[in-house]
């Protein structure tokens, strides 16, 4: 403990006070020697003078007991803070200002305090615009699925480059102190699409969300389990990533509804909340024992469940007849022929562009993707001169078939109604797809085929215009055989489609027409009462909700209906909110495979798909507001 005693055996000024630190240990010690005298060895004493506020009369101010002078702001040592050496500085080195008042002295030091507390607080905004300038770098990178380093590698010498030509060096200089390392930028991901989660958990705690969900394999072998929720919002209805997980093991229903449950428990997500759920189909999500779906429901007593639209239109859309099957098995092995050996696709590429062909390639098949067999069908009708010039020089099994009309008539009709079944799927995909929508474009969809089979009956072929064509071209004539072949084949798509899309289902979505168009219903729909139903009467008969429906899409218009006609809607909103297809996690296994690719395939991509995927747009100004320190580090 340190013991500040006055000395009175040295002179002093009659203003300045002088002190010195004993350690009161040494005090005890010599008060009890005998000997001992009194005065006080010099060595144990600390000088620390102190500032006295008639000190600025001479030009200088206190600066952490040390002066410093306003003038030339230079700091002096606490040994200086002595009249004769502060005036002495004075008088040798600012000489011109010896005879200035105090008012003058006041002056400048009110500046030079104003100065340095300028310095502190631009320091302070360099190193927060850094921090916010890392975070939207960081999120720009996330969004367009960048891997971390071509922050510092690229972003950042060409932004000084910019910088350096547009403005100055100077300038440039600022730039360089964005920290944008792979570590940085990883670390700012994480904590953006933390927020995101966070934003998204709080708003699902209060209202009522339905859920799509499916699984996948990525580059390094991990089983991901994408979830995307579909929810109210304000005044619309959004649809946000909740889920982009792997699974630990196997993936079973159970480990999946075990993935699920404990990330809504673990964020106090009440499973009331849940309405409805949209898988592939897949035994593991709607098995009937153990299947993921299954697991929720008994959970969640009151929620429903649904098939994919367009993985069933697909199924429905598989099956044909022996004939055209050949046929479409030996349009693959001649695409295969040509476009997997490389020097074949480069001799037909040339071969294109000297017929001056509008395409110079062929497309290849894939089984798993939608539109593929409608794409390589038409492409390959399409260059079937040229893939008939081409087998005159290569030797090929299948190099007769382009001779065969018959054969050529069989891909065109193919070609025909799989880019009709093309357009339906194109209809049924998109973020904003309801039920009612799909449901009216397959219902659509089943009565066109009853209206070409009877087209094909009379010899009709305007609703096929490859076959017309061609067969106006090459002037062949069809013969019933073939047309009896093309019904049989339109009678089993609507077979098919009958199978996958029952009549009951559509039943269902007709009696909730009133949420399509409420303004076209004058009955009173089976499912409301008599007191919902007066106050349906109240609201079809406003006006100006005549004039909002037609302006605003079906979503929001309920949505923006709900302080006035809260009952109607919330139960238009109950029955908007399930998916009718599994669309979006689709595209979210696009853009994850975009984002991990072999290159990055240790890298967890969760916090990437929450930037890129979510709807959400995370608080920038909120994280820096709660940073406890900015630091300009690289």
């Amino acid at each position: 403990m340190e013991r500040w005693l006055k000395k009175g055996t040295l002179k002093r000024s009659s203003q300045e006070p002088e002190y010195f630190a004993v350690n009161s240990s040494h005090i005890d010690n010599h008060s009890n020697n005998e000997n001992d005298t009194n005065e006080i060895t010099p060595k144990y004493f600390k000088k620390c003078r102190k500032y006295d506020e008639s000190y600025i009369s001479l030009g200088f101010m206190n600066n952490n007991d040390n002066p410093q002078c306003v003038i030339c702001s230079k700091n002096l040592p606490n040994s200086s803070m002595a009249p004769a050496k502060m005036r002495r500085h004075l008088e040798s080195v600012h000489g011109e200002l010896k005879e200035k008042n105090v008012e003058f002295f006041i002056r400048k030091r009110d500046e030079l305090l104003k100065s340095i507390n300028c310095m502190v607080q631009t320091t302070k905004t360099v190193n927060e615009k850094a921090t916010e300038a890392s975070y939207l770098v960081s999120y720009q990178i996330a969004q367009r699925g960048e891997a971390y380093t071509i922050a510092e590698s690229l972003i950042k010498p060409c932004a000084m480059e910019m910088v350096k030509c547009m403005l100055d060096e100077k300038s440039a200089k600022e730039i360089s102190k964005i920290p944008l390392s792979n570590d940085t930028v990883a670390n700012r991901i994480n904590v953006l699409a933390a927020d995101i989660q966070n934003e998204l958990i709080f708003r699902l705690k209060s209202c009522k969300f339905a859920l799509q969900m499916d699984e996948s394999t990525d580059v390094a072998g991990l089983a991901i389990l994408i979830v995307i929720v579909r929810y109210q919002h304000e005044s619309t209805l959004l649809e946000d990533l909740l889920l982009c997980k792997s699974l630990p093991t196997r993936t079973t229903g159970a480990e999946i509804f075990d993935l699920l449950n404990s990330f809504l428990e673990g964020n106090e997500i009440p499973w009331e909340n849940y309405v409805d759920i949209c898988t592939d189909g897949a035994k593991a999500m709607s098995g009937i024992i153990n299947g993921a779906v299954q697991c929720i429901k008994n959970i969640a007593k009151n929620c429903s469940s649904s098939h994919c639209m367009i993985h069933r239109q697909a199924l429905a859309a598989k099956k044909l007849s022996v004939s055209f099957k050949k046929a479409l098995d030996e349009v693959v092995k001649i695409i295969n022929f040509i476009k997997s050996r490389p020097l074949q696709n480069r001799l037909f590429k040339i071969l294109c562009e000297d017929m001056g062909s509008v395409h110079t390639s062929l497309l290849l098949h894939t089984e798993v993707r939608w539109l593929s067999r409608g794409k390589i069908l038409t492409r390959i009708f399409e260059l079937r001169d040229e893939v008939r010039a081409f087998f005159l020089e290569h030797n090929f099994e299948l190099k007769d078939r382009f001779l065969d009309q018959m054969w050529l008539l069989k891909v065109a009709y193919l070609s025909d109604i799989f880019t009709k079944i093309n357009e339906l799927n194109f209809t049924l995909q998109g973020r904003h797809v309801n039920v009612f929508t799909a449901h009216e474009k397959i219902h659509a969809f089943k009565k066109k085929l009853d209206f070409w089979k009877i087209c094909m009956s009379s010899n009709e072929f305007d609703c096929f215009p490859t076959i017309k064509c061609f067969s106006k071209e090459e002037e062949v004539e069809i013969n019933e055989v073939f047309i009896e072949e093309i019904i049989q084949h339109l009678t089993g798509l609507s077979e098919g489609f009958n199978q996958y899309f029952p009549n009951d289902q559509q039943v269902k979505y007709k009696n909730e027409l009133w949420i399509k168009n409420p303004f076209i219903v004058n009955t009173r729909p089976p499912a409301m009462s008599a007191k919902e139903y007066e106050t349906f009467i109240e609201f079809t008969s406003d006006s100006s909700l005549q004039e909002k429906f037609k302006s605003m899409p079906l979503a929001e218009f309920w949505c923006s209906s709900k302080d006035e006609y809260s009952q109607l809607s919330q139960k238009a909103v109950l029955a908007l909110l399930p998916f009718a297809t599994t669309y979006m996690c689709e595209t979210g296994f696009s853009t994850y495979v975009s984002t991990k690719t072999k290159y990055r395939n240790r890298l967890d991509a969760e916090p990437n798909m929450l930037l890129q995927l979510s709807s959400i747009k995370p608080n920038i100004k909120n994280i820096l507001q709660n940073k406890k320190q900015f630091h300009a580090s690289h």
